[in-house]
C-alpha cells in the first residue's frame, strides 16, 4: 500500500522527515510512504497511491488517482477538499479535528482579555509615547471583567467544547449553539439549537464563532445577527472569514451597535491594505494565527498515524468527514 504525504501551503512547506517515514514503514509492514516535496512531483506520486495526507488535494489531480481510497486533511478545515468529484466518490475524507483544541481556545481567551482590558488602545498609546490612563479606561467600552460575564459559543467541536470549559473556569456563564441541542457540553449551562441563534446573541456579552464553513453557516453573522447583539457586546471570529458579513460588521463597529470585535480569519487573505477593517479602533486583527502551535506538525502526525493504524487493521477511522454536511460528525456542531 502506498501512502503519499504533501504538506504544503503558501506559508508552510513541510516535508515528512526521513525518521518519521522510516518509523511508519517499520510500524506498518507493507506500507510504502512517499513524501512529496515539490508540487510538480505530485501527479506521478498520486497515480498509484491508496492514501494521501495533505492540506488539500488539488482537484485537477483527483481523476487520475484511480487507487485513492482515503484522503487525510492536515488541518481541521476541509472545505478546499470538498469539490464535487471527491464528494460524489467513495473516497474517505478525514480531518485533523482536535489539533487546535488548546491553541485556538487560548487565542480566543487572549483576544477577550485584550478587548476587556483595552490593551489594543494601550499599545497605540505606547507607540505614540503617550501616558493617558483615562484614554485606556474610557476608550470605546469601559474596561470590563470576564468573571460573571456571558459567553455564547457558536460551534461545539473540539475548539468550542474546550473553550467552554476554560471560560467556565474563569467564572463566565457559557451557552453553546450546536446542531443537536440535546447533547450537553462540559462548562456550558445551556445548549441551544441554531433556531435560537438571535436569542442567544441577545443574551451574550461575548460571542465566539467557532463553526465549520458549510452552506448553513456561511454568512451566519449578518446584519440581523449583529442587530441582535448588545451594544456592549464583543464578537470574536476564529472560524472562517465567510461566516461574517464584512460590510455589516464595519457598520456595526462604526455605529457602536456592538462594542468591539476580534478577527483571525478573513474572506480575503492576506487582508487587502485598503480594507476598512484596518482603520477601526475597536477591532483587533490577527493574521490567521490562532491555530498555530510549535507542536502543530507533531500533533497532526499523531492523529494521522492513529488513523493509519486503524485503516491498516480495518477499524473505523477517527474524524471521518460527512462530505455532504461539510464536517466530521463526531465534531457535530
Amino acid at each position: 500500500m502506498k501512502v503519499v504525504t504533501f504538506f504544503h501551503m503558501k506559508e508552510v512547506r513541510w516535508g515528512l522527515p526521513d525518521s518519521d517515514r522510516a518509523r511508519l514503514e517499520t510500524r506498518f509492514p507493507g506500507v510504502h510512504v512517499v513524501s512529496v516535496d515539490e508540487a510538480a512531483e505530485l501527479p506521478a506520486a498520486l497515480a498509484d497511491a491508496e492514501v494521501f495526507a495533505c492540506f488539500h488535494l488539488p482537484r485537477e489531480h483527483f481523476a487520475a488517482a484511480k487507487r485513492l481510497r482515503w484522503v487525510h486533511s492536515a488541518s481541521a478545515g476541509i472545505e478546499a477538499n470538498l469539490f464535487p468529484e471527491l464528494v460524489a466518490s467513495d473516497v474517505i475524507l478525514t480531518n485533523s479535528a482536535g489539533l487546535h483544541a488548546v491553541s485556538i481556545p487560548e487565542h480566543v481567551l487572549g483576544q477577550m482579555l485584550v478587548l476587556a482590558r483595552n490593551f489594543h488602545e494601550a499599545l497605540r498609546l505606547q507607540a505614540r509615547g503617550e501616558w493617558n490612563r483615562f484614554g485606556v479606561i474610557s476608550f470605546g467600552a469601559t474596561i470590563t471583567e470576564l468573571q460573571g460575564s456571558t459567553l455564547a459559543i457558536l460551534g461545539a467541536g473540539a475548539i468550542g467544547s474546550n473553550l467552554a470549559r476554560r471560560a467556565a473556569a474563569l467564572g463566565m456563564h457559557v451557552r453553546v449553539m450546536r446542531r443537536d441541542a440535546s447533547r450537553s457540553i462540559d462548562g456550558a449551562e445551556a445548549v441551544v439549537a441554531p433556531s435560537a441563534l438571535h436569542e442567544l446573541l441577545a443574551w451574550a456579552d461575548w460571542v465566539v464563532c467557532a463553526l465549520p464553513l458549510t452552506s448553513e453557516t456561511r454568512g451566519i453573522i449578518d446584519a440581523a445577527a449583529l442587530r441582535a447583539m448588545r451594544s456592549s457586546a464583543f464578537l470574536i471570529n476564529i472560524g472562517r472569514g465567510e461566516h461574517v458579513d464584512d460590510a455589516a460588521l464595519v457598520q456595526a463597529l462604526r455605529n457602536g451597535a456592538i462594542a468591539g470585535a476580534a478577527l483571525d480569519a478573513f474572506r480575503a487573505e492576506p487582508l487587502p491594505a485598503d480594507h476598512p477593517f484596518w482603520s477601526l479602533p475597536n477591532l483587533v486583527l490577527t493574521p490567521h494565527i490562532s491555530g498555530y502551535t510549535p507542536r502543530y506538525f507533531e500533533k497532526m502526525l499523531a492523529i494521522f498515524e492513529d488513523n493509519l493504524d486503524r485503516y491498516v487493521n480495518g477499524r473505523p477511522l477517527r474524524n471521518v468527514v460527512d462530505k455532504h454536511l461539510g464536517y466530521a460528525r463526531q465534531e457535530d456542531q
